[in-house]
């Protein structure tokens, strides 16, 4: 089996500045071709210190893939040190040029004379076309090793390499890897990897168990001859998975708890309404960040001050006076009075103390209680992050009260 390293290139990185997101996106893909990532290495712009990266990468690894350091400045070194380690001669192509001035004709912008150095290519290298930018990719092959050199930008990278990089790298492939993703929420993962650890165990499919913000997930890998039938291994470690976990279980493969609910929405022509206090509308922009939402998401009001609870929402002076607005009676009369207002077929509440401070009483911090009123149901959930962090607070809250929206819909829809 081929082993490839990723290799990206930027003091930007280093600093902290752009987040990374080439080297997951080459790592998943490279797995479908059956070809392993060992390492990611990140070194910045800088001639030495690359080249002394690129030299250990191909002592132990059949395959580099470089990103970024591609542009027309003085700092874009990444073709011309990778040509130097290779040993390859660089070379001035006219229809890369030609294409590159065409680029800033259709915009209708000058050309700078410095984007030209993006028309040097390794003589008897790989040009790998760009259909988003100006900087071509590269290959480079020779003793037994692979060098692939593609733009940073993700929006560049991610197409060329699916569209030039896999074919020259057609070789290398042994087999196929795929993965499905079971997602939950409401178990943590270590209660979630003591109902599977038996399968834990296994070495082909395997799984492995993750922890996200607010949900966990066991990813099932299989490696066969092609994807389709490393998906057929993977099938039954998935369902047996789904059978133990139950209703935690709230996708295969699902981007996000979100895309779960406007899919049931949608599916049972249901519409949503949504109250919040300490979550600030943190529910309805998830919900709206999936396309499509408009038809199933109703109204969203955001009610910090009790008064607001109880002249919007119709919550009671009486309960905001016992019980405090962090309490299961105020979450509950808050859905009620969501769903009243919108006429959505689910209100959908949420009351708590993010953070950092508390509400003046003896109530902790990551404190939180969601509900849901429905014409034939009414639920309620009390959480407990036990951390004193605002953001953490905010997003898990969300995602646990859209969660309660799926269980609903789930139920209903089973009887």
């Amino acid at each position: 089996m081929a082993v490839c390293e990723i290799l990206s290139v930027g003091t930007e990185i280093l600093l902290g500045d752009i987040l990374n997101t080439n080297s997951r996106y080459l790592s998943a893909e490279l797995a479908k071709l059956g070809i392993s990532v060992l390492r990611h290495t990140t070194v910045g712009d800088n001639h030495e210190r690359l080249a002394a990266a690129l030299k250990t990468a191909l002592s132990r690894s059949d395959i580099v893939i470089t990103t970024g350091g591609l542009g027309p400045t003085e700092d874009d070194i990444t073709r011309d040190v990778c040509c130097e380690v290779m040993g390859f001669e660089t070379q001035f192509n006219s229809d890369i040029a030609k294409g590159i001035e065409e680029y800033f004709s259709a915009k209708g912008i000058d050309m700078p004379a410095s984007n030209l150095r993006q028309a040097y290519v390794p003589k008897g290298g790989e040009v790998f076309e760009n259909t988003k930018g100006t900087a071509p990719g590269l290959g480079m092959k020779k003793d037994g090793k692979c060098v692939v050199i593609l733009p940073g930008p993700p929006y560049e990278m991610a197409p060329m390499f699916e569209q030039s990089v896999i074919p020259y790298l057609e070789e290398y492939t042994d087999g196929a890897i795929a993965s499905m993703t079971v997602r939950t929420m409401g178990i943590g993962e270590s209660a979630m990897a003591e109902k599977a650890a038996d399968l834990l165990e296994s070495e082909n499919p395997t799984v492995a168990p993750y922890a996200k913000k607010g949900e966990a997930l066991l990813r099932v890998t299989a490696k066969a001859g092609s994807r389709s039938e490393a998906l057929e291994l993977c099938r039954p470690v998935v369902d047996e998975i789904c059978s133990r976990l139950g209703s935690f279980v709230y996708g295969i493969d699902s981007e996000s708890i979100e895309q779960r609910v406007v899919e049931l929405l949608k599916e049972n022509n249901m519409t949503i309404a949504t109250a919040e206090s300490c979550t600030a509308g943190y529910i309805p922009k998830r919900i709206t960040d999936i396309p499509g939402a408009s038809s199933v998401f109703e109204f969203g009001a955001v009610t910090y001050s009790n008064e607001m609870k109880h002249k919007v929402l119709g919550v009671s002076n009486e309960t905001l006076a016992r019980f405090g607005a962090v309490s299961e009676p105020t979450a509950r009369e808050m859905a009620r009075g969501i769903r009243r207002v919108s006429g959505a077929d689910i209100g959908i509440s949420v009351t708590g103390i993010a953070g950092p401070g508390n509400d003046g009483t003896d109530k902790p911090v990551g404190l939180c209680f969601i509900a849901l009123s429905a014409k034939d149901a009414e639920l309620c959930e009390k959480i407990e992050t036990g951390k004193n962090d605002r953001e953490y607070n905010r997003y898990v809250t969300a995602s646990r009260a859209l969660n309660l929206a799926r269980l609903y819909i789930e139920q209903k829809t089973k009887g």
